[in-house]
């Protein structure tokens, strides 16, 4: 300030310069002076100027001040002080602070000022990423003030400045560091500037989260306490609701981060609830909204019934529900913990189920819904609270059939408690109380333990209800229809056409799809008159919304009429109307309901949002209910008797086809279960067969190994046999006996005719071997369908003949490696033999010699005879194994004779399948001219039908295709 006294003080003593004045020679210091002290002194002093004189700072030294920025950026002090400036210049904030006692409008132009100088300021883009380029100094003196001006940027142009950090390189990078910075203000400030930074901009939102910032605001949120922090704590609150509001992405990326589970300290409140500070209740509340986003019912199903399942296996709703039982709670913490609970369990059976099993720390304990109707039906509890308690115990019954009937089940004959109050008993009193309020929450509750549930409808038939003593009971549905009639009799404290409204909508819900109730409800007779001198009458405005509901319910009576009763079938019904309202009138009166003003708003969310306890006329679900039976009940007025003959006739020839398809696709379902079963029967079968296969094959090759040895030794025994002959001459020429040669000759004769024989075998045994290859390939295709002819028994039968073979082949190739072992013997013997021959031969003494050669001979012959024994075995074995070659052939033929029988009647299931498809075909072809008729006569055809007939052609296509696969393969 010394340079600004200066400054002021070189002017004359008598006149004193103008702020305008002042402002242009420190504009011109700042632009001209070469020292960087003189311009760090003059922007200092344009800095004290810009609180007075914002205008002419911002119009004067706007541009000096960004070019300091770019060019003094080795000097943090004037950096810092330019950046204040311009944050003055920009933001409203001060003006605010020192005009607080002036007008709106004062307020309102210094914001047209503040966004003015920020669209001067982003005229050039570069400005915004010279600011991101300061924002990354770790200096205090530059990095804070441009944060708050950045803020300030972001709140007067928002979009533009989001488009300029989304395109900038690591822009919101730069900005996620602020969250790390040590220097809490900074930290804190970075987390305002976050929030206006990802409001309303989707991507900017996934790139925040992505930077790791739901990691970063829970530790924060935990380093401050949780719920018992300061602001910081609503600061970092706002921001994550700001990431995951309305963002799939990011509400996807939380939970799969296993950020839920860290949710839950946040709910642990002590004992003593006395004394919450303000602070508490706002960062809880805000809280619990947050719990709100990840289940609300506006997110996709599958989003939120993930989020839910979490919450509970992670204990958040057990911890919700400790809340919610607790005491001392404040009461608009109370209120959105209900309403938290009451999304959390929201079409989820396993949170409805827990939180059917809460009970309150009452002494007896009772049911937290109990506890909770209790609220609902006291007209003295606050009115937010009664609400929430209401969508609380809508969304316990939101697709929850269990739920249902437990409610129900309270108010039969059999299960009510005398010694206990329960939840039907609460709905009761609070049906019938002096409360129009309470009727409406009751009627609506009662309406949502029906919706969708024809059992309940029936069931409910069943109440009766003790009017006075003396007096017979009368069930729920009359005592309805005479608080009905007697609306206007009956004092009240609040709308009288409150609980009207609510008496109609629960009987609408009531007799809508149930024929049964619809039938109770004519029976009365006073009934269908009083519904008629209600929509003929001309009301009030008040009324007309009765009226349609009226309306509305005399049209159930006639599109859900099973005709059981004589005096209100559903041509009388329609007669009816025509002499004593008029059809356009009707319609008319109809159209009220969808006309009305609070209509629009019950239907676009199901938590009931109500400013006031008269606004509470619609319930969300009954909104849909309109829209479904509007339209119908307007063409059934329309329709003639003759068309609704007509129409009876078509249903009653879709229901006998809708039979007959039935009753096809269950044949078609077997037959696909057969063809299952027999399609695992024959890859079991194949495997088995190609288990044998390899089996025959090693034993084929194992008799080509023998066949080769027989060769082999069949060679050497004719080298022996020729050395033999000459050993006879030489023993002839020597003197032995010729007798005992021939003999020897005889003996090897026999040997080769014993290997003949042996040969003949062989060859034998492998004929025998093909055969039943060929012939257990033949058997294979029969046991592919052996569940239609063959029994397991027989198959078993034919495996254990292959196997006995398959044993006696290996014990014939036993028997000719051992034969083979007595030939090498034999071969033996006769060297040995000739070599003693030899050696007499030149011996004048032969005699010891010869009768040695004698003693070799004899052994010789014991071993032929030996020999001569086994190839009689041998024989025999053979002849056995001829035998069972026989029987196997008289079975393989026997197994052809089932296979020819078994494709004829394949072939005549075939035909007798193309029929089926020929009538099926004919059905179609019949139900789509019945449908072409019903459209003709107006009558709405679902696409379903038509899908199931295309599915049903190409499941018995499929089937057929099937049959002829399986065929192919036999």
């Amino acid at each position: 300030m010394n340079f600004l006294r200066g400054v002021m003080g070189g002017q004359a003593t008598g006149s004193q310069p103008s702020g305008a004045e002042t402002i242009h020679k420190l504009c011109d210091r700042v632009a001209s002076s070469t020292l960087l002290d003189d311009r760090r002194d003059a922007v200092r002093a344009l800095k004290s100027l810009s609180k007075k004189y914002r205008v002419e700072v911002g119009n004067q030294a706007m541009d000096h001040l960004i070019h300091v920025l770019k060019t003094d950026r080795s000097d943090s002090e004037i950096i810092g002080y330019a950046l204040d400036t311009l944050y003055n210049i920009v933001s409203s904030d001060l003006e605010e602070e020192e005009q607080d006692s002036e007008e709106e409008n004062t307020t309102k132009h210094s914001d047209d000022v503040g966004s003015q100088f920020a669209e001067i300021f982003m005229k050039d883009q570069e400005n915004v990423t010279l600011l991101l380029s300061i924002l990354e100094e770790f200096d205090f003196h530059a990095r804070w003030p441009g944060v708050k001006l950045l803020t300030a940027l972001l709140k007067h142009q928002g979009s533009q400045v989001q488009q300029i950090i989304l395109v900038s390189p690591m822009g919101v990078s730069r900005l996620m560091d602020l969250l790390a910075d040590s220097r809490e203000v900074i930290r804190n400030d970075g987390l305002l500037l976050l929030q206006q930074l990802a409001k309303g901009n989707a991507a900017i939102q996934k790139i925040v989260a992505f930077e790791n910032a739901f990691e970063r605001l829970l530790d924060i949120i935990t380093e401050e306490g949780n719920s018992d922090g300061g602001i910081v704590v609503e600061d970092c609150l706002l921001l994550l609701n700001n990431l995951l509001k309305n963002n799939n992405s990011n509400q996807n990326f939380f939970k799969e981060g296993s950020y839920i589970q860290r949710m839950k300290p946040w709910f642990e409140v002590g004992d003593d609830n006395s004394g919450w500070s303000a602070q508490k209740v706002t960062n809880l509340h805000l809280m619990l909204q947050l719990v709100r986003v990840l289940v609300s019912p506006v997110n996709p199903p599958g989003a939120t019934s993930s989020c839910q399942k979490t919450m509970f296996q992670c204990g958040l709703l057990q911890q919700l529900c400790t809340i919610l039982m607790a005491t001392g709670v404040p009461a608009d913490i109370l209120t959105e913990t209900i309403n938290t609970v009451s999304e959390v369990i929201r079409g989820s059976q396993t949170n409805q189920d827990y939180f059917a099993s809460v009970s309150a720390p009452s002494n007896p304990p009772r049911p937290a819904i109990v506890v909770l109707l209790m609220s609902m039906v006291n007209e003295r509890q606050p009115f937010v609270l009664r609400c929430a308690v209401l969508y609380c115990f809508q969304c316990f019954l939101y697709k929850n059939q269990k739920g249902q009937g437990e409610i129900v089940a309270t108010l039969l004959p059999s299960t009510i408690d005398a010694n206990s109050i329960s939840a039907g008993q609460l709905l009761c009193g609070g049906l019938f109380s002096q409360d129009s309020l309470s009727n409406w929450c009751a009627a609506v509750a009662l309406a949502h333990a029906l919706l969708e549930n024809s059992t309940q409808k029936e069931q409910l038939l069943r109440v009766q209800l003790a009017t006075s003593l003396g007096n017979p009971p009368v069930s729920l549905l009359q005592q309805c229809t005479n608080i009905l009639s007697q609306g206007d009799k009956i004092d009240r404290r609040g709308s009288k056409v409150q609980t009207r409204v609510g008496l109609l909508m629960l009987l609408c819900t009531w007799l809508s799809n149930c024929p049964i109730a619809v039938m109770h409800f004519l029976h009365n007779q006073a009934n269908v008159p009083f519904l008629t001198a209600q929509i003929s009458e001309n009301l009030s405005e008040d009324e007309h919304l009765v009226q349609g509901l009226c309306a509305l319910l005399l049209g159930i009576c006639i599109y859900f009429n099973d005709n059981s009763l004589e005096n209100y079938t559903k041509e009388k019904l329609k007669q009816l109307i025509e002499k004593r309202i008029g059809k356009e009138n009707f319609i008319e009166k109809l159209g009220y309901i969808s006309k009305h003003e609070l209509y629009s708003k019950a239907g676009q969310k199901p938590q009931p949002s109500f400013s006031t306890p008269e606004q509470m006329l619609f319930d969300h679900e009954f909104t849909k209910l309109v829209k479904e039976l509007e339209v119908l009940i307007i063409k059934s007025i329309h329709k003639s008797s003759e068309d609704e003959k007509k129409e009876e006739e078509v249903k009653k020839t879709l229901e006998q086809h809708d039979s007959i398809v039935t009753q096809y696709k269950e044949l078609i379902r077997e037959q696909d279960t057969q063809i299952n079963e027999l399609n695992q029967q024959v890859m079991s079968l194949t495997s088995q067969n190609e288990h044998l296969q390899s089996s025959v094959m090693q034993q084929q090759l194992q008799i080509q190994q023998h066949k080769d040895q027989y060769n082999l030794l069949k060679v050497q025994l004719g080298k022996d046999s020729h050395h033999h002959n000459s050993h006879n001459e030489t023993v002839q020429v020597n003197g032995i006996q010729s007798e005992e040669v021939c003999s020897l000759r005889e003996q090897v004769e026999d040997l080769k005719k014993q290997t003949e024989i042996l040969k003949g075998q062989l060859e034998e045994r492998d004929y025998v071997i093909e055969s039943l290859h060929s012939g257990q390939l033949a058997v294979m295709p029969r046991e592919q369908t052996a569940s239609d002819g063959i029994t397991e028994d027989q198959t078993s039968h034919l495996r254990k003949e292959l196997e006995s073979l398959q044993s006696q082949l290996q014990s014939q190739s036993a028997q000719i490696s051992k034969l083979q072992n007595e030939k090498r013997e034999l071969r033996h013997k006769l060297e040995k033999a000739t070599a003693a021959t030899s050696s007499a031969s030149g011996d004048s003494g032969g005699t010891a010699n010869s009768s040695d050669s004698e003693v070799k001979i004899l052994g010789l012959k014991k071993d032929v005879d030996r020999l001569k024994e086994d190839v009689k075995a041998l024989t025999e074995s053979k002849a056995s194994m001829e035998q069972q070659l026989a029987s196997a052939n008289s079975t393989i033929a026997i197994l052809q004779t089932d296979k020819s029988k078994l494709q004829t009647e394949l072939s005549e299931s075939k035909k007798e399948q193309d029929d089926l498809l020929v009538l099926l075909a004919d059905q179609d072809q019949k139900i789509l001219a019945l449908k072409s008729r019903l459209k003709e006569l107006g009558e709405p055809v679902d696409d379903e039908d038509e899908m199931e007939s295309g599915d049903q052609d190409d499941d018995v296509d499929d089937s057929h295709g099937d049959d002829d696969e399986e065929d192919e393969q036999s």
